[in-house]
């Protein structure tokens, strides 16, 4: 399957499968960025994706970056949906700097994936009894019986 991509920065590459089974594309910086320490920043990916129908494309970091530059998302992924894709709808990887230092993102560095995954809308049927048994509520996976 095609799908459309605009890069803002024409001398980055395109993002990559960097080996045959990954599933996740890697998404790049496209300008040194810096992170102030215990905030929250937007790293933009240099890309526009024009996510397919019955897609969305989730993005989220590397599992290195946590580690290397000590960032995380601050909600675990990215959403990004089909309607985001507009000229100016660049993607923008939302990361929290949990260090006590400024973290630098340098141009043309893997900070980020993406990873489509199908999906489908429903509809809700509202009902005042769901007609299933009870597993014991939030935490319930995690007792012992």
């Amino acid at each position: 399957m095609k799908v459309n991509i605009k890069r803002i920065d024409k001398s980055l590459p395109l993002p990559v499968y960097e080996t045959r089974g990954s599933v996740g594309f890697d998404l790049l910086c496209r300008t040194t960025t810096e992170i102030a320490p215990v905030q929250i920043g937007l790293i933009p990916s240099n890309v526009v994706i024009q996510t397919p129908p019955g897609y969305m494309l989730l993005v989220t970091l590397r599992s290195s970056t946590p580690k290397r530059k000590g960032l995380l998302k601050p909600h675990g992924v990215g959403i990004i949906d089909q309607d985001y894709c507009g000229n100016n709808d660049e993607i923008m990887i939302q990361v929290f700097n949990f260090s006590e230092e400024t973290t630098q993102i340098d141009r043309g560095e893997k900070i980020g994936q993406g990873i489509f995954v199908r999906i489908e809308q429903f509809e809700w049927e509202e009902v005042d009894d769901m007609q299933c048994q009870d597993r014991g509520g939030f935490g319930s996976t995690t007792r012992h019986h």
